[in-house]
């Protein structure tokens, strides 16, 4: 090999060295870019505000112009939009807040204030002084939960010439039979805990300062007979759930010490299914597992189409049953979010590009929102189709530019994947455009969660599960949960009938 040879292959090894190493380097340069990324991310989950509302000053950027046209972005695209597009929406007149009022029906306890009579003479002429009305001022007093002892006497009767007939009065059945819980005290404490997160435990100390000794473990107990007693509800509430035409769906995690073959600190999940338009329901479902057997078991063929994130276990029970499965909007504007949050501080990127063809089509669906399906749907196909085109467009072009596991990677890599989905809500103006209505209804159980952090046994998860059902249901179609569940602890044990029951259901007690 000559010299001349010999230098080549040595520059052309030295090259692939060079080479080696700087590929090494930029795998190197995106973890650590990825892993930044993470603990960016981990910082605003723990330390920032939570809302998704962007700011006057992100909206100020052009949000509701073209994506590409805002000023000043890292990479603008010119061709994915025209910047003349625009979307109708109602105008905003802003009004005063408005007083503190107290509620007529509250009821009021008067107090006087007179002059002495001494002083009801005019000091001019000495005339006596006439009363010509009063100056009023009210004030809100509360009296804390007071306790009384519902006596229970059954008579007794007795033949007074035999005295061999004995007979005594009926009474109405009660919803745990020789227990001092009253459907009063029942439906408080369910009211406190599933309603207000408030734990047992805090709930016995706050009875205890009443003069009140009630055990935890006895109100625990109360509970799950509680929702033992409400299963035919429950039960006519699936049945009124899978004759609706669209369903939203969700899932979050439970804990649930004792769980056969499972260890205390495994992970068991909470489904909520729910409708939210005439006679709104809602149903929460204890399983120990996410496994795609839960929906199967949750949904038949009478549903149209369900709503849901974007986890796979869904898909299963849409092909067996030929449901229409319907994306979320929301969950893909909240990972442009989170990639948003992560860009240098006056830098404007794709996550803003993308953020703004999705603030348009929700922008479309407030100016929408109250016109009936037939018009939202031609809305949708005129106004919204257009965006989602170019969004399109702009997604499959952008793609190929971000590194797949950076924040905006992922996101763009989510409305990749989840794109036939998130279209799907055009093809029929009663569809949502998003699943925020399922996490609002399962927010409750969250915020519970931090408070009581698990639950003991599978009977207390079923129990809570009926008992949140019951008052979500309630607060959706305008019942107060505390007079609702009272009523149903009442008159459910003396339900004979599946009318009866019936007669208990939210829509048909107001």
């Amino acid at each position: 090999m000559t010299d001349a040879a010999t230098l080549q292959a040595e520059n052309a090894r030295l090259q692939a060295q060079l080479q080696e190493k700087d590929a090494l380097l930029q795998s190197r340069e995106r973890h650590i870019q990825t892993l930044e990324e993470l603990i960016k991310q981990f910082n605003r989950k723990q330390f920032s505000p939570s809302s998704e509302k962007l700011s006057k000053d992100q909206l100020d950027l052009g949000l509701f112009n073209e994506a590409e046209s805002t000023a000043g972005s890292e990479e603008p695209d010119a061709e994915a939009a025209a910047p003349d597009d625009t979307v109708e929406v109602p105008a905003h007149t802003r009004r005063k807040k408005p007083r503190v009022s107290i509620p007529a029906h509250i009821p009021r306890e008067e107090v006087w204030y007179e002059l002495p009579e001494s002083e009801r003479v005019c000091p001019h002429d000495g005339t006596e002084l006439k009363a010509i009305g009063t100056e009023d001022h009210e004030q809100l007093d509360i009296i804390p939960a007071q306790a009384k002892v519902i006596l229970h006497r059954r008579q007794k009767y007795v033949c007074p010439c035999c005295e061999q007939h004995h007979i005594t009065a009926d009474k109405l059945k009660q919803p745990i039979e020789k227990s001092i819980a009253s459907p009063g005290l029942l439906a408080y404490v369910a009211t406190q805990k599933y309603c207000d997160a408030l734990p047992l435990y805090r709930q016995s100390e706050i009875f205890k300062r009443a003069g009140l000794e009630l055990d935890r473990t006895n109100l625990a107990n109360w509970m799950i007979r509680s929702g033992q007693l409400v299963q035919p509800l429950i039960n006519l509430l699936q049945e009124q759930l899978l004759e609706r035409p669209i369903v939203h769906l969700d899932e979050t995690t439970v804990q649930v010490l004792n769980e056969p073959g499972k260890a205390a600190e495994s992970q068991s999940y909470m489904w909520v299914m729910g409708h939210f338009e005439d006679k709104p329901a809602v149903l929460f479902h204890y399983a120990d597992s996410r496994r795609q057997s839960v929906p199967l078991e949750l949904l038949d063929e009478n549903v149209g189409a369900i709503m849901v994130d974007g986890y796979e276990g869904y898909e299963k029970a849409c092909n067996e049953y030929r449901i229409a499965r319907l994306g979320c909007w929301a969950h893909a504007r909240r990972k442009l979010m989170d990639a948003k949050a992560l860009q240098k501080k006056g830098k404007t990127g794709k996550a803003d590009q993308g953020l703004a063809f999705i603030q348009k089509l929700y922008a479309l669906e407030r100016a929408i929102k109250d016109q009936p399906p037939d018009e939202r749907y031609r809305r949708r196909r005129q106004d919204a189709q257009p965006v989602i085109d170019k969004l399109s467009a702009w997604l499959e072009k952008s793609l190929p530019q971000v590194p797949p596991q950076s924040a905006i990677g992922k996101a763009l890599h989510y409305l990749h994947t989840q794109r036939n989905r998130l279209v799907r809500y055009l093809d029929d103006g009663a569809y949502p455009i998003d699943n925020n209505r399922a996490e609002n209804a399962i927010r409750p159980f969250t915020v519970g969660r931090k408070n009581w952090l698990f639950a003991n046994s599978q009977a207390g998860a079923k129990a809570s599960a009926n008992l949140y059902s019951l008052i979500e249901t309630a607060k959706a179609n305008g019942l107060n949960p505390y007079d609702y569940l009272k009523t149903v602890f009442k008159e459910l044990p003396n339900a004979q009938s599946v009318e009866a029951i019936e007669k208990l259901l939210p829509w048909n007690t107001n």
